[in-house]
């Protein structure tokens, strides 16, 4: 059953039939793989994790370490892996801080090439060892080179991310060859790339230009001065959200209120409700079946034009207006890397509001204005805009919902050097350290990002603010504060696993060809059984239906198709 679990969470990802793991070669030094799991019921349908040891330490020895991106938690104590693992976690379906994307590749870089160089924040001899004490293991690989084992939640967005970062800056791939080749590797035929989240796609994009120009970033803090919105629908909040705690946590820096909302042609309906949202959706207007309208991300084009007068008069009520909101107080943030967040509310009978629109945007400041073709010298103000069918879903996916409006830009500034001079940032030197991000609690962390809750349909109402638009709330109204897990679409839609040389069936030593893998008493080999932790990863108990317990659901941060 548990292996059945396992190929259906994983299906469209390419697998290790015989190893029964999530996993795929996307080189010979890079293993990319799902989260690996310790306890129940998450072994049920992820990697067990004392399988993927077992099945590393056959293979290569003492020669891996993993690179892990959850500031959801990694869901294993740093033990469990010979503490032989970097932390460099951010939020689940987001690009990195770039920052951070350079510590990443610069570590990766110093590990493969044997520096020795021991990750600042490490126990003693943590990651420079290589002389079998810290696992063991005598297969083949474990006389080669050094293995890179990334993984996030599905091992895909993150994953693929710093994956494909390390292949361009370091080994000297090309942009197209290095998504490909992930995409090639991790996905099966037919399921999309590898990569699809538009900003981390962008992310790597900003990579490659880093890396075809000397390697300079220039960490500035940035300041939001408009938002313009062409063709906005009523009950859009408009949000100003920034990195964190290193990347752990995302941040709404501003939400815009009313009384910043400057109307530049048409208006905005206040009176809409579900009757409208609806009509939209069926393509045309409550009250005027004569106006149709397109009612999907791709069928209205993507180059936006303002209307005609008479056009304008005609549609004004359903096409929203066009807005700048304008911050009544200094909206800056703290590095180049700026998300804009979209939520859409629509008033429904009986105390409830519907969520209709879900989308947000990252870009960053220092490669739009140009820093990375001009030796670091960014410019120091500048305009991004995007058209909606071209912003991030929810959770990672490629759904948002009905329009929430045509176009938008960010008119931003880079702060003067005497306000707080731009931070230089060279990747570091083969023999210098590389220091870690502090990771999240593996146990589990759900406060890293305010839209972690987000989704579409009914949610009861929360009380109006006559400052905010009716879209400002991220969580359940009706849960005590709790945010709701939503899973995403296509987070891990796709994946297969895929082996050092193109095979996908691959020995696990001691383990049953198609067996689950998943008992507590497999043994795994270890330098020190001291090592194992003292959590209880056994089975959970099965009960007669007339005595099963009444105990709370635990808490998790596990989504099956994450990321």
């Amino acid at each position: 059953m548990a292996s059945l679990l396992r190929q259906i969470v994983a299906s469209p990802r390419v697998r290790h039939p015989e190893a029964n793991l999530d996993l795929c070669y996307v080189t010979d030094n890079i293993i990319a793989t799902s989260g690996p799991s310790l306890t129940y019921p998450q072994r049920y349908y992820r990697n067990p994790l004392d399988s993927l040891v077992r099945f590393l330490d056959s293979r290569h020895g003492a020669n891996w370490a993993i690179w892990e991106f959850r500031a959801e938690g990694t869901g294993y104590p740093d033990e469990e892996v010979y503490g032989r693992i970097y932390h460099f976690p951010w939020p689940d379906h987001h690009p990195p801080p770039f920052a951070l994307l350079v510590r990443v590749v610069a570590s990766m870089r110093n590990w493969v090439r044997g520096t020795g160089v021991e990750v600042e924040g490490g126990d003693d001899g943590r990651l420079d060892g290589n002389d079998g004490k810290n696992g063991e293991g005598d297969g083949d690989a474990a006389k080669g080179g050094r293995v890179i084992v990334v993984h996030c939640k599905a091992g895909k967005g993150r994953s693929g991310t710093a994956s494909c970062a390390y292949l361009i800056s370091e080994e000297g791939w090309t942009l197209a060859d290095a998504l490909q080749r992930f995409t090639e590797r991790r996905m099966r035929p037919g399921f999309g790339p590898g990569i699809s989240i538009p900003s981390q796609l962008r992310w790597v994009g900003y990579v490659d230009r880093w890396t075809r120009h000397g390697k300079v970033y220039v960490e500035r803090q940035v300041e939001v001065l408009e938002v313009h919105v062409w063709g906005l629908r009523d009950g859009v909040k408009v949000a100003v959200e920034g990195f964190v705690d290193e990347g752990r946590r995302i941040e709404t820096v501003h939400t815009f209120g009313r009384e910043e909302c400057n109307i530049v042609r048409g208006s905005i309906n206040g009176k809409n409700g579900f009757a409208d949202v609806v009509a939209e959706v069926m393509g045309r207007r409550s009250g005027d079946k004569g106006v149709q309208t397109p009612t999907s991300a791709t069928s209205e084009k993507k180059d936006v034009e303002l209307p005609t007068e008479s056009d304008a008069k005609e549609k004004e009520d359903f096409e929203g207006g066009d807005i700048i909101f304008r911050p009544s107080k200094r909206v800056v943030l703290l590095t180049n890397d700026i998300n804009i967040d979209f939520e859409r509310r629509n008033n429904a009978n009986f105390g409830l509001t519907m969520v209709t629109a879900v989308a947000h945007v990252w870009f960053n400041a220092f490669f739009e204005g140009n820093g990375a073709e001009n030796g670091g010298k960014a410019d120091s103000s500048g305009v991004f805009e995007l058209e909606w069918d071209r912003l991030d879903g929810i959770k990672g996916s490629r759904q948002k919902g009905t329009r929430a409006f045509d176009k938008f830009a960010v008119v931003w500034k880079a702060l003067p050097d005497e306000e707080r001079p731009g931070i230089v940032i060279h990747e570091p030197r083969e023999d210098e350290e590389v220091k870690q991000s502090q990771p999240a609690d593996w146990k589990g962390n759900k406060d890293y990002s305010p839209g972690i809750g987000k989704k579409l349909g009914l949610r009861a109402a929360s009380p109006h603010n006559g400052s905010v638009s009716r879209a400002s709330s991220t969580k359940s109204d009706s849960g005590a504060g709790k945010e709701e897990e939503v899973e995403s679409e296509d987070g891990a839609a796709g994946v297969r696993p895929y082996g050092p040389g193109g095979e996908t069936r691959l020995e696990v030593p001691g383990s049953p060809v198609d067996g689950p893998f998943d008992s507590p008493d497999s043994p795994r080999p270890g330098p020190d059984e001291g090592n194992k932790s003292s959590i209880d990863t056994s089975p959970p108990v099965l009960f007669p239906v007339h005595k099963l317990p009444k105990v709370p659901p635990p808490e998790s941060t596990d989504d099956p198709r994450a990321d």
